[in-house]
């Protein structure tokens, strides 16, 4: 029987979702948690990775529980959302459990995901571990204008960590802009059938070279079109980055 948990967790703290061989990680903590409630190993599978420090207020992973091994199904699923919570850490919280069916994969079968980034513009002790500080004036009329050209494109080995493992580059691209949510404080949001690693905070950083007059929206195309990972921008901190959504 397979079953998808909805959990969000401050990534401050792990080295990223995925299980490391020396560094503690969201994936770990999760499968020691449902081993020792379920009493019988359990891997999870997460709907993606997220790199080290970024954070999730949405994640999605599944996990499949043997009816023929104690204990049974029943009660214990349904209070398998509370009873989690009590054993994760304070910086992870299980939102929900839930069974699907068998051929429901937390990764494979997800449609979309979304991200957010977090600037600020100015010096703020409250807002500086969820979002980055930036000190230079920002044109954003002008980076929302070179965010819609990131949607004409479908490769984007520019903005992905060299020597990864993917077998393709291609993603399908369906929104991306920034907005002011408060004074001084803006949020890009971009939404993808799925992303590469480093690949949001390479184009936000890209982004941000837009916004400062550094390169020009002619230039985001040839950057993109190189497929160089070394012609775009550097990579922004990860503490502003947030999965934020998941569609089955």
């Amino acid at each position: 029987m397979r079953f998808f948990i909805i959990l969000s967790y401050d990534g401050t703290r792990y080295h990223g979702w995925q299980i490391q061989p020396n560094g503690d990680s969201v994936q770990q903590r999760l499968q020691e948690a449902l081993s020792t409630l379920l009493r019988q190993p359990i891997e999870v599978v997460g709907a993606g990775r997220t790199d080290t420090g970024v954070h999730a207020r949405m994640m999605v992973a599944h996990f499949d529980l043997d009816p023929t091994q104690p204990p049974l199904i029943g009660e214990m699923v349904n209070d398998l959302s509370y009873k989690l919570n009590k054993l994760l850490p304070q910086d992870i919280a299980v939102q929900e459990v839930r069974q699907v069916n068998e051929d429901m994969h937390a990764r494979f079968s997800a449609l979309a995901r979304t991200y957010h980034y977090y600037i600020h513009t100015y010096k703020d002790p409250f807002l500086t571990a969820y979002s980055w500080q930036v000190p230079f004036k920002l044109d954003f009329e002008k980076m929302n204008e070179a965010a819609k050209v990131l949607l004409e494109y479908k490769d984007f080995t520019s903005f992905s960590k060299v020597g990864t493992d993917v077998k393709t580059n291609l993603c399908d691209l369906k929104e991306a802009f920034w907005e002011e949510v408060a004074p001084g404080q803006w949020r890009f949001t971009i939404t993808a059938n799925r992303f590469l690693r480093n690949m949001v905070r390479a184009i936000v950083g890209t982004l941000i070279e837009v916004g400062r007059g550094r390169i020009s929206k002619e230039d985001l195309r040839r950057i993109i079109e190189a497929k160089d990972r070394c012609s775009a921008g550097e990579s922004v901190p990860a503490k502003g980055l947030f999965l934020v959504d998941i569609k089955y």
